[in-house]
C-alpha cells in the first residue's frame, strides 16, 4: 500500500514538474525577439533572443520580427494580404487611382520594449495590421499626390518608389520600425484616363523616334563632312608635297648650271653642228 502511494506521489511530482517546466520555458523562433512582461508590472527582465529560455511562470512574452518581413496591400490574396487591401489615391491632377503596394519592414531590436509599451502589448503582427499598414496607405497618398498620373504609370514609376521608400522610412523611424523597398506593383485608372495616357505615351515614343532619326541624320552629315574634309586635306597635302619636290628639283637643276657647263655644252654643239652665224636682217646659217 505504501509503495502504491509512493508511486502516485512520484507521478504527481513528475507531472507538476513537467507542467512547471513547460510554463517556465519559451522558444523564440529565428528572426524574432521576445519582450517579457507580467500583467501587473509591465515589461520584465531582458529581451529574449532566438532559442529556448527559462522564465518565471507568471511572466508572458510577445514576439517581434527583427528580420526583414515582406508585407502586401493588394487586391489579391498575396502574402499577408488576406482580403482586398488595395487602396485609392489621387494624382496631382486629381485623377483617381487604385493602387497595389508591397513593402518590407522590421522592428529595431533596441526599441521593441518601447514599442511594446507604446502599443499596449500588441504583438509584431498586430502592430503591422493596426498601425503600419493604415499609415503606409495614408502617407503613400501624400507622396503620389505630387506626381501626374501619366508619370506614375510611366517613366517616373521608379522615382516614385524611391520617394515613397525615403518618405515612409523617415515617418516610421521614430517608432523603431524600419521600412524599405516600397513598390507600387499595380496601378489602375478609369478607361478614359488610360486611353489618354496611352495616346500620350504613343506621341512621346513617336517624338523620341523622330529625335533619334534626326540625330542619326546629323551624325551622318557630320561624318560625311569629316570625310570630305579629310580627302581635301589629303589632296592639298599631296599637291604641296609635289610642289615642294618640283621646287627642290628646280633648285638643284639651277644650281648645277655653271659657266663652265655652258661653255662645255657650247663646244659640244659646235663640234656636232659647226658654227652658226647671223648676219643682218636676213638670217644666213653657214656651217664649216
Amino acid at each position: 500500500m505504501k509503495k502504491a502511494i509512493g508511486g502516485v506521489v512520484t507521478i504527481v511530482v513528475i507531472v507538476v514538474a513537467a507542467i512547471l517546466l513547460l510554463i517556465s520555458s519559451v522558444r523564440v523562433p529565428a528572426g524574432y525577439i521576445a519582450v517579457q512582461y507580467s500583467m501587473s508590472g509591465g515589461v520584465k527582465g531582458d529581451i529574449l533572443t532566438q532559442g529556448w529560455h527559462l522564465k518565471s511562470p507568471t511572466v508572458k512574452t510577445t514576439l517581434y520580427s527583427v528580420s526583414l518581413e515582406q508585407s502586401y496591400l493588394t487586391s489579391g490574396k498575396d502574402g499577408d494580404s488576406k482580403d482586398d487591401d488595395s487602396f485609392s489615391a489621387s494624382s496631382s491632377e486629381g485623377k483617381a487611382m487604385q493602387i497595389d503596394l508591397t513593402f518590407t519592414y522590421q522592428y529595431s531590436p533596441d526599441k521593441v520594449a518601447d514599442l511594446f509599451t507604446r502599443f499596449r502589448g500588441q504583438s509584431g503582427k498586430e502592430v503591422r495590421d493596426s498601425f503600419i499598414k493604415p499609415n503606409i496607405i495614408s502617407w503613400t497618398k501624400e507622396v503620389v499626390a505630387n506626381y501626374k498620373v501619366s508619370d506614375i504609370l510611366g517613366s517616373e514609376r521608379a522615382n516614385v518608389n524611391t520617394a515613397l521608400t525615403d518618405y515612409l522610412s523617415k515617418k516610421f523611424e521614430s517608432y523603431g520600425i524600419a521600412i524599405s523597398n516600397v513598390s507600387l506593383i499595380n496601378i489602375s485608372v478609369d478607361e478614359k484616363t488610360q486611353e489618354a495616357i496611352n495616346a500620350k505615351i504613343t506621341a512621346q515614343q513617336a517624338a523620341e523616334t523622330q529625335e533619334i532619326n534626326n540625330q542619326t541624320a546629323i551624325n551622318k552629315a557630320k561624318a560625311d563632312a569629316e570625310v570630305t574634309k579629310a580627302e581635301a586635306q589629303a589632296k592639298a597635302d599631296a599637291q604641296l608635297i609635289e610642289a615642294q619636290a618640283q621646287a627642290e628639283a628646280n633648285s638643284k637643276l639651277s644650281s648645277s648650271i655653271t659657266d663652265e657647263l655652258i661653255r662645255m655644252k657650247e663646244a659640244e654643239a659646235r663640234l656636232e653642228h659647226g658654227w652658226v652665224e647671223i648676219q643682218g636682217v636676213n638670217t644666213v646659217v653657214t656651217t664649216d
